[in-house]
C-alpha cells in the first residue's frame, strides 16, 4: 500500500488533505481512484493511518481516516550521521541506505580531505535533491519520519555540538584498540530502560579524517573507534555502524 507523509495541520477531524507534489504522484503516477486506500503517516504525532480517497481535486486530495495507530517503526535511538562530503553520487547511496537502517538525520560535512567543494547555490540544490532521496527511501521502507538532511557543517560546529549527544563515535582506520562494541555497551543500560539515546557518528570522506581533526574531536569528548582490521570505503561505514547500533541497542 502506498505511503505518504503529512503534517498535523493537514488533519481535520476524520479527514486528511494531501497537497503538493504528492497530488500529482497519486493521480498521474499511481493512477489511484476514489475509494482506493493508502497509508498516511502524521509525522509530528508519530501515528500511521489507513485512509480511503474521497475527493480528487486539482490542488489536493481529501482522504477519510479508516484506521489509526501508533507508529511502531521508530524507537528511542536517534543516530545522526556527520558524513564527510564524498565524490560523485556516493552521498545519494549513503542517504538511501542510512534511512533504511534507521538514521535520524544526516549532516554533510566539510573536512580537510574532502575533494568536493560546494558553493551556496550548489549546496542548496544538493540538499534539496538529498532530501528527496531521504523522503523516497522513508516511504519505501515504512519509516515513521522522513530523516532530515541538514545544512553542510564544519569540524568546529561538530565539536561545539558534542555535548548534545550521549556519545559521539568517530570511525578511524588507525585506531586499533577501542572497538565500536565497547562504546555501545556503555549505552545499553539507558537503551534498555527505553530512555532516548542520542548518538552522533563522524565519518571521513575518501582518504579518511586528518590526524589533526581526530585529535580535535578527541579533545572535545568524541570517542575514536575501530570497525575492525579491514579499511572500509566511506560509503560503507554508515551501513556498518548503523547495523551495529541496531544489533546492540534496538529492542
Amino acid at each position: 500500500m502506498p505511503k505518504f507523509f503529512v503534517t498535523e495541520e493537514q488533519v481535520k477531524d476524520e479527514t486528511i488533505k494531501i497537497t503538493g507534489k504528492d497530488v500529482n504522484h497519486i493521480k498521474n503516477v499511481l493512477r489511484m481512484k476514489i475509494e482506493d486506500k493508502l497509508q498516511i503517516c502524521i509525522e509530528e504525532l508519530k501515528k500511521d493511518t489507513i485512509c480511503e480517497i474521497k475527493e480528487i481535486n486539482k490542488e489536493d486530495i481529501i482522504c477519510k481516516i479508516l484506521e489509526i495507530e501508533e507508529n511502531s517503526v521508530e524507537n528511542n535511538i536517534e543516530v545522526s550521521i556527520f558524513q564527510g562530503l564524498p565524490k560523485n553520487d556516493k552521498m545519494e547511496l549513503i542517504i538511501q541506505k542510512a534511512v533504511e537502517l534507521g538514521v535520524y538525520d544526516i549532516y554533510p560535512c566539510k573536512l580537510k580531505r574532502c575533494i568536493v567543494k560546494l558553493n551556496e547555490k550548489d549546496e542548496k540544490k544538493k540538499i534539496e535533491r538529498w532530501q528527496k532521496i531521504s523522503e523516497v527511501a522513508a516511504k519505501q521502507c515504512g519509516r515513521g519520519i522522513i530523516p532530515k538532511i541538514q545544512r553542510v557543517t564544519s569540524l568546529n560546529e561538530i565539536c561545539e555540538d558534542i555535548s548534545n549527544y550521549d556519545s559521539v563515535l568517530v570511525a578511524y582506520e588507525e585506531e586499533k584498540e577501542n572497538y565500536i562494541k565497547s562504546e555501545l555497551k556503555k549505552l545499553s543500560e539507558k537503551a534498555n530502560n527505553n530512555e532516548k539515546v542520542k548518538i552522533a557518528v563522524v565519518i571521513g570522506p575518501e582518504g579518511g579524517i586528518d590526524k589533526e581533526e581526530i585529535e580535535k574531536l578527541r579533545q572535545n569528548g568524541a570517542k575514536i573507534i575501530t570497525l575492525g582490521k579491514r579499511i572500509l570505503r566511506t560509503e560503507t561505514v554508515a551501513f556498518n555502524i548503523l547495523s551495529n547500533i541496531m544489533y546492540e541497542l534496538e529492542q
